[in-house]
This record gives structure tokens, C-alpha cells and sequence, in this order.
């Protein structure tokens, strides 16, 4: 009878599980796809590798730091078009996919091919609808051209529904505010290089034919002497020439175009710390407010070289590109701000956390085979799982130590850094255990706890679509109590998350019969469990008063009940209610193992539920989709009801077996 109810537990989880593959596949590829057809853009070309290695390490001053190029267009391509990767079809049928760096190019050298690129990822149609546009589907991506007969009317819908309370908007509200935005901010990269494509026209310079343009550098080189006839005009009173009106209206708004977007251009005098864009330099310049017009009209004619050498060849291109390349890294080499650029454009490139999730996946693929199988084949999958979770431990590991030096701080210091650091630390907390235990089923569990929160990770870096590179809010700049109070809670949160892991490793195989009524193994389960939950309680209370001596010094007091630092104290008395119950023989294993499982709804509200509250001085780090937490919530309560029901079947039997021996005694003595 023990057997059966053995194999049918098995085959619970094994659906249990083939269920968790099939959403994460549908997260990881159903979902980033593309909807629909591929686009087709008859005349596109794709750009050669020579050319977009030069131009992705490319620096430029985004977010507050200096930042490669191809990190600038991952996230804005990402923002936009929901992926860092679109496909398009030229006019033969072949196939091209697009990274985030030819996606750029495209939309500052190309724009006439760009705006035809499937740049926009609109989930709900009625957004479409509203404002006129044909809808393909439900959920689908459309090309500028194809959204820009509506931008007049989104606009106006988009200013009607800012003033709203974000969470009091609609998804088509949002989602129309959201398409606005992208919209706007991808005109201005669009039109970026309009002044060097376009020039100035000279009105009345051609006597006979038509009238000459010049360049915007030529321009520059004679604002002395414009700027000399503007005041002229302004001191006489007379009206300014109206040739002349018309050439400074053109040069404003060649400016105006490439004022915001870029901030491509450092300046050479080390004490100035912002960047200039294209159009700073050239109004600079013009209107004599610049210490340094030769720098900047140098810049200038670079940059018109290199966007006017696109209608010549892309060898030419590529050529002038280099040279405006040269110019900029020396000055921010000058300036050290060029010293992480090769290492950050490498970084993405590898992406070491996708790799991780593959060997992750492999692991927890093994780990089934581990559990359900015997003799050798349960031996070779436990070393393909030992060895392919150590590689993707290491990728984290390697990935996280890339992370550090790039940004010049400890790992933790956003939300996104959080959890690829619980995911990594949570791994080797597990291989540890495993080390102790020698039972199999921390080693199973590592990779499938990583791979679930790797996943998370992925899926809010895509809801967040921001750089997580980027520098910290002013409270939280401080390596030292980034390195102890950041770091410590973090580690409790992961032990926390652990203990509940292992826990629901003991009401599966208990519940289901798994364990075919191995006491050792449930006790070293019962020892993990225990050793894991003083684990959290200990690096919660440390990281718990270190955040208040922190707060001390940053805000003026020790506590003041803040969401984030309630949440940390929930865990610490929760955590210590379970040790003492424990100790005081209130609860026994079955108690120990569920009281477990609800620490990791515990440490989910500290760790991520406070962020939605919208309260707080640790307002560093909100995010508005609550959604997936819930469901977290829920799945917690669903395997606790689980072990609850299993409990009381166990006890149940116990009960019945005790009345039939006693029957049977006194059966015996009658």
C-alpha cells in the first residue's frame, strides 16, 4: 500500500513540476516574442561587425553616469520594444535580428529606415483604437510610421490622463501615457542628427539657381560676427535682417533638435561634470557662451562628417566614427571616466545570468531524474547536477563581481541587485548544506531555487526597462553601509527564502509519501530547517540594528516604523516565535516545517511587498506591478494548507492504527 501511495505522490509532483517548466518557458520565450508577422522593411541593410564594434563602446552621460552606448540603447530599446532583440525582412524574405546597438544606429544614421522598424510594443489595442490607428492585434508591435498619424490625439489623451494618481489609472490610461512617452522620446533620437544631414540653407545665395547650404561648423566659425549684427540691430532698435532671422531660426532649431537625447560630448575642462549634446556645443558656440568654441566646433565638424559619410559608404562611415570616437575617449580618459567602458560592453555581450539560467535549467532537469530514478542513472544525473549548478553558481558569481567593479560599490543597492544576489547567495547556502547533509535534496534544490528567482530577476529588469548600473540615490551612496547593513539583511532574506525551500522539500516528499517513511532523511531535513531559520533570525537582528544605526546617522533617529523597517522586524520576531516554539515543544516537526514556510511570506513582504505601499523614507525602490506577489502569497498558503491536510491524514491514521492495536489487546486478553 506504502508503495503505491509512494508512485502515485510521485507522479503529483512530477505534474507539479512539468507545470513550473511550462511557465517558465512561456516567461522566458512566449512572452518577449514578437507578436504577429515579421516587419517588413524592403530596403533595409544590415550593418557589418567592424562598424558596430566601433560604435557600441561609444561613451556617452546617461542616468547620471558614463555609460557605452550599447548600454543606452539596451534599456531604450527595451523601454519601447518590450526585448534587446526585434526581427525584420527585407524585401527577398531574408531575415534579419536586430540588437539594441543596430537598433540605435538605425534611428540616429538611418531614420528613413528606422521609422519603419517594429520599434513599439503596445499590449492592449484599445490604446490604438482610441487615437485611430489600424490594430493588428490584441498585443502586438507597430513602427513609427505606422503610430505617428495618431501622435496629435495620443498626446492630447496622454496630457488628459497625467494628472490622474498612478494608481488610480487604467492599463489604457497607463499604457497610453507609456506610448506617449516612447514616442516622444524616440522623435528626439530620430531628428538628432537633422543639423548635420540637413545644414543650413543660405536664403538668396544662389543668384541664378538654387540657394546654398552650409554646414552648421562653417556656421559656427563666423558667430562672432552674426552675434555682432544681432546686437547691432538690437542697440539701433531696427528690425534684424530677415535673412538673417531666417538663418538663426534654423540654426535654433537644428540645436533644439539634437539639445536633449545624446549627451555625447565631454567637456575638456575636467571641472565641469555634465556632458553636451550636439546641440548644446552648437549653441554654445553661436550665442558666445562657451570658454572653448574651437573643442566644440571641432566636435561639431566630426559629427557631420561622419552622419554625411553615411551617402557615401559604410567603410566611410565606419572611418569618420572612429575619429569622432578618438576625440571623445581621449577627453574622458582625460577625465578617468572611460575605465569600465570595454568591461560594461563585454558584460552585456555574455550575459551571464541567461547562461546561469540555462545551467540552472539543466540542473533542475537532472535533480527529477536524481529523485525519481534509482541506481546508476540516479548517480550520474547527481553529478550532472552538482557539476551544472557550480557553473551556473559561477556565472553569478562572476557576473556579480563585474557588476561591483562597474559601479564602484557592493553588490546590493536596488531592488534588481537584490535578487540576483538572493538568487546567488541562496545557491551556495544550498550546496553548503548539501555539503553537511549528503542527502540529495539541498543539492536538487539549489538550481530550481535559482532558476525561479533568476526568472524574477529577468522579468522585473523587463518591467523596470531602467539601468541598474546607475548611480544610487543620494541616502543610499554609502559603500560602508552598503557593504554591512545592505549586505547582512540580504543574506537574511536568503536563508529566510531557503528555510521556506526546504521546508516545502519536506511537505512534498512527507505529504506525498515521497520518503517511503525515512525518518533520517526527514530529520536532516528538520536539522537544515532549523540551522537555516537561526541563520535568519542572527543576520536579520544584526542588519536590523545596523539599518537603525544607519538611519541614525542619515535621517535623525534609530526607528521610526517605516514599512521597510517593520517588515525587517517582523521577520526577527517571527523568526524567534519559531525557535522558541521549537525549543519549548509547542510545535514538532510538521509545525517547525509549516510555521517555515510562512517565513518566506515574511521575508517577500520585507523584501518586495513594501515597495508597492507607496509609503516610507525607503521610497528608492518602487515598482507598480503587485500581481506577481499575490501569487506568491498564494502558492505559500496553498502548499501550507497542503502540509496542514497531509498532517491531519497522518494523524488521522495514527490515531485509527492505536484504536485497532487497542482493539486487538483486548481482543487478545478476552
Amino acid at each position: 500500500m506504502q508503495r503505491n501511495q509512494s508512485k502515485w505522490g510521485k507522479w503529483v509532483l512530477a505534474v507539479i513540476v512539468l507545470g513550473a517548466f511550462v511557465l517558465v518557458f512561456v516567461n522566458m520565450v512566449i512572452d518577449n516574442m514578437p507578436k504577429g508577422e515579421v516587419q517588413k522593411v524592403e530596403n533595409y541593410v544590415p550593418w557589418e561587425k567592424e562598424t558596430i564594434e566601433a560604435v557600441e563602446s561609444l561613451p556617452v552621460q546617461d542616468g547620471g553616469r558614463i555609460k557605452p552606448l550599447s548600454t543606452f540603447a539596451a534599456f531604450r530599446m527595451l523601454g519601447a520594444h518590450g526585448a534587446r532583440s526585434m526581427k525584420v525582412e527585407d524585401k527577398d524574405g531574408v531575415v534579419y535580428k536586430l540588437k539594441p546597438t543596430q537598433w540605435l544606429m538605425d534611428t540616429l544614421f538611418r531614420p528613413h529606415l528606422a521609422v519603419q522598424l517594429p520599434t513599439f510594443r503596445v499590449d492592449n489595442s484599445d490604446v490604438l483604437k482610441a487615437i485611430g490607428v489600424k490594430v493588428k492585434g490584441k498585443r502586438d508591435r507597430y513602427s513609427y510610421l505606422e503610430i505617428e498619424p495618431g501622435f496629435e490625439k495620443l498626446e492630447k489623451l496622454a496630457q488628459t490622463y497625467e494628472p490622474i494618481e498612478k494608481k488610480e489609472r487604467d492599463p489604457v490610461q497607463q499604457q497610453t501615457i507609456d506610448l506617449y512617452s516612447n514616442l516622444r522620446d524616440y522623435n528626439v533620437l530620430l531628428s538628432y542628427f537633422a543639423f548635420a544631414r540637413n545644414g543650413v540653407l543660405l536664403q538668396g545665395s544662389g543668384a541664378e539657381g538654387e540657394d546654398q547650404r552650409v554646414q552648421f561648423s562653417a556656421l559656427m566659425t563666423t558667430s562672432e560676427e552674426i552675434m555682432t549684427q544681432v546686437r547691432a540691430s538690437r542697440e539701433s532698435g531696427e528690425a534684424l535682417n530677415p535673412r538673417l532671422e531666417t538663418l538663426l531660426q534654423q540654426v535654433f532649431d537644428g540645436a533644439n533638435f539634437a539639445k536633449f537625447g545624446l549627451f555625447m560630448l565631454p567637456p575638456k575642462d575636467e571641472a565641469e561634470r555634465d556632458w553636451l549634446s550636439a546641440g548644446q556645443a552648437i549653441m554654445g558656440v553661436v550665442a558666445q557662451e562657451t570658454a572653448d568654441p574651437k573643442t566644440s566646433i571641432d566636435d561639431t565638424v566630426s559629427i557631420e562628417m561622419a552622419v554625411q559619410s553615411m551617402g557615401v559608404s559604410e567603410k566611410a562611415f565606419r572611418d569618420h566614427i572612429i575619429e569622432l570616437k578618438e576625440r571623445v575617449v581621449k577627453r574622458a580618459e582625460a577625465r578617468g571616466e572611460y575605465k569600465h567602458i570595454d568591461m560594461e560592453v563585454s558584460y552585456f555581450k555574455r550575459d551571464y545570468f541567461l547562461n546561469a539560467m540555462v545551467y540552472f535549467l539543466i540542473a533542475s532537469v537532472s535533480a527529477l531524474v536524481m529523485w525519481g530514478v534509482g541506481g546508476l542513472p540516479s548517480k550520474i544525473a547527481s553529478w550532472v547536477t552538482a557539476v551544472s549548478t557550480v557553473v551556473a553558481a559561477t556565472y553569478c558569481v562572476v557576473a556579480i563581481v563585474i557588476r561591483c567593479i562597474i559601479m564602484e560599490r557592493p553588490p546590493v543597492g536596488n531592488l534588481y541587485d537584490t535578487v540576483i544576489f538572493i538568487a546567488t547567495t541562496g545557491v551556495i547556502f544550498c550546496l553548503l548544506v548539501e555539503l553537511m547533509s549528503r542527502k540529495r535534496f539541498a543539492l536538487g534544490l539549489a538550481p530550481i531555487m535559482g532558476t525561479m528567482l533568476i526568472l524574477l530577476a529577468r522579468r522585473y529588469e523587463l518591467g523596470d526597462a531602467s539601468d541598474h548600473f546607475n548611480p544610487l540615490v543620494a541616502v543610499l551612496d554609502s559603500n560602508f553601509w552598503l557593504a554591512t547593513h545592505v549586505i547582512t539583511i540580504s543574506l537574511g532574506y536568503s536563508a529566510g527564502l531557503l528555510s521556506a525551500f526546504l521546508s516545502l522539500v519536506y511537505v512534498l516528499i512527507r505529504g506525498l509519501n515521497l520518503d517511503g517513511g525515512d525518518k533520517d532523511l526527514r530529520r536532516s531535513l528538520s536539522k537544515a530547517v532549523y540551522g537555516c531559520i537561526c541563520l535568519t533570525v542572527f543576520l536579520s537582528l544584526v542588519g536590523t540594528v545596523l539599518g537603525g544605526i544607519w538611519a541614525n546617522y542619515s535621517w535623525g533617529r534609530f526607528w521610526g516604523w517605516d514599512p521597510k523597517e517593520n517588515g525587517a522586524l517582523m521577520i526577527v520576531l517571527w523568526t524567534l516565535g519559531i525557535l522558541h516554539a521549537r525549543l519549548g515543544g509547542i510545535i514538532k516537526e510538521w509545525g517547525l516545517h509549516l510555521a517555515s514556510l510562512f517565513t518566506a511570506c515574511v521575508v517577500a513582504f520585507s523584501w518586495w511587498h513594501v515597495n508597492f505601499l507607496g509609503v516610507g523614507l525607503h521610497n528608492y525602490g518602487f515598482t507598480g506591478k503587485a500581481g506577481i506577489i499575490w501569487t506568491f502569497y498564494g502558492s505559500v498558503m496553498g502548499v501550507i494548507l497542503l502540509g496542514a491536510f497531509a498532517m491531519l491524514i497522518e494523524y488521522l491514521d495514527k490515531q485509527q492504527r492505536k484504536e485497532k492495536s487497542a482493539a486487538s489487546v483486548k481482543g487478545l486478553e478476552a
